[in-house]
């Protein structure tokens, strides 16, 4: 009787507990990380950046305009000495000038490198938006995983109880035949040593769900409540075909279209490093000012002040003849990384392509050993019951009724496990179709 009140306190502590707790969707918790997500942060982080660049790239097709101004003040001793040997000294000497003017620079032809450059930045832009996605998708995959490794882990806390209860039962039946001497100690004391075992996985498996919450409130950016509670069931999608997910792999799947970028972008610089051998026109203008004030006189040919202002403009022709052969290094580098990139994308292609295969083949396994589970825990259910009745009507042996106890436990312990990997299977799936990102 002390056993029972003791689970049943036990039961009825952890039953409050989760009424008293918030329940957090999974949709809940996919917001949540989408959008305080640390990593999905920081790749927004870096498309700001690259949007940025972008942004600023219309700079390259303007002129550059600058201008300058400037004032001095000259105090000098001077001593002149004139050719009919007459001298003039003057002990300060004193003038001031100042100047300012405006130049304008513009580049007007570069062999279309500056539409090279424009276009490498604004295919940059449109990778790291789809790099962003990807990064979404993979968030909301982990948050998935990890939230259902929640489930499975609270599943086996409430099959523990009820394993619980049974072993209580089956301490309280021995205690009862020991006492009519019906029974032998030996019952009795395997009976609380099977009991006390359940008891320690109970502690350990509470804890593995705490971990896990604090795992999932760090996906999620800590936005998490301090105590939440999650949902209690795992729902699973039965009907996945490997067509439907193969069919899409190349059009929906974001790092394969991010690898097809970084081609773009490898090709638009070796555009960019081929016209380094066009030559280059460039328009320039400019106009200056400048005023001279002298306030002491020494040479009588000397002026008493000097202004002076004008413009010019023209334009300069630039031909490359000889550079070390730099541009041509520059070029041939950037068809080597173009020719990589290519490499780069048919090895990840075949990468997720078979990963894609692999998994649907989880998949399909994975579904087909949770219908044979579904049995068996009902099977193993029946079992433990009659072994019961018979233990209980001393049919049945010790033994017997512990070997169906343990067939139970090890049936909810494969379903369990059969239904999370099932979910997780799907979850891959969907991952790699890029389908998890509504």
């Amino acid at each position: 009787m002390k056993l029972r009140i003791i689970i049943a306190l036990v039961a009825s502590s952890i039953t409050f507990s989760v009424f008293s707790q918030k329940q957090i969707l999974l949709d809940e918790v996919i917001a949540l990380a989408l959008e305080n997500g640390y990593d999905v942060r920081l790749s927004k982080n870096a498309l700001e950046a690259v949007s940025t660049d972008n942004n600023f790239a219309v700079g390259g097709f303007l002129p550059q305009l600058n201008g300058t101004a400037s004032t001095t003040w000259n105090n000098n001793n001077q001593k002149l000495e004139f050719q009919d040997a007459s001298r003039n000294n003057s002990g300060k000497a004193e003038s001031n000038n100042t100047a300012a003017g405006v130049q304008l620079s513009w580049l007007l032809f570069d062999g279309t490198r500056m539409f090279a450059t424009r276009e490498r930045l604004a295919e940059m832009e449109r990778q790291g938006e789809v790099n962003v996605k990807n990064q979404m998708v993979n968030t909301i995959a982990q948050v998935v995983t990890n939230y259902y490794n929640i489930i499975q882990q609270k599943q086996q806390l409430r099959a523990l109880e009820e394993l619980m209860l049974l072993n209580e039962e089956r301490v309280r039946l021995a205690d009862r035949k020991l006492s009519v001497g019906a029974g032998i100690k030996q019952e009795l004391l395997q009976a609380k040593l099977d009991l006390n075992a359940q008891r320690t996985q109970f502690i350990n498996q509470q804890t593995a769900i705490e971990q896990l919450k604090n795992q999932l409130n760090v996906l999620v950016g800590m936005k998490l409540p301090g105590i939440y509670e999650v949902s209690d069931s795992i729902e699973i999608n039965l009907n996945i075909t490997k067509e439907e997910i193969a069919d899409n792999i190349d059009s929906k799947n974001f790092l394969l279209q991010s690898m097809r970028q970084s081609m773009s972008v490898a090709q638009l610089q070796y555009r960019e490093r081929f016209g380094e051998y066009f030559p280059t026109i460039s328009f320039g203008a400019a106009y200056n000012y400048s005023f001279t004030d002298n306030k002491t006189l020494i040479n009588p040919f000397q002026a008493l002040s000097n202004r002076s202002n004008g413009y010019n403009y023209g334009f300069t022709l630039g031909v490359p003849i000889l550079n070390n052969f730099v541009t041509r290094r520059n070029v041939q580098q950037a068809q080597i990384n173009f020719n990589r990139q290519g490499l780069l994308y048919d090895q990840q292609r075949a990468v997720i392509n078979t990963s894609v295969h692999n998994a649907y083949v989880n998949y399909d396994n994975a579904r087909k050993i949770l219908l044979i589970e579904e049995e068996n825990i009902l099977l193993a259910k029946e079992n433990t019951n009659i072994a019961m009745e018979s233990f209980k009507r001393g049919v049945s042996t010790f033994i017997e009724q512990r070997t169906a106890q343990q067939s139970l436990e090890d049936a909810y312990n494969r379903l369990i496990n059969a239904r999370y990997l099932a979910k997780v299977a799907e979850t891959e799936l969907l991952r790699l179709s890029g389908d998890l990102l509504k």
